[in-house]
């Protein structure tokens, strides 16, 4: 065995890691974080708003 051998049986290595990573990735089993994932910049959102409107009352409730 030289040096190439264990250059060839590294990269096999490497791409069994990352198919295995690919197929964890995309599994069924990942779909519902996945999806909640997706989802968080729009979240933000929603946690703006609420904290807008937190600071609106407060405002006003200062006032009185």
């Amino acid at each position: 065995m030289d040096i190439n051998d264990f250059r060839g049986i590294q990269t096999i290595l490497v791409m069994l890691v990352f198919f295995g990573i690919v197929w964890w990735a995309y599994s069924a089993h990942r779909k519902k974080k996945n999806d909640e994932a997706a989802q968080l910049p729009f979240d933000d959102d929603e946690i703006a708003e609420r904290t807008v409107q937190q600071e609106k009352q407060d405002k006003t409730e200062k006032k009185q």
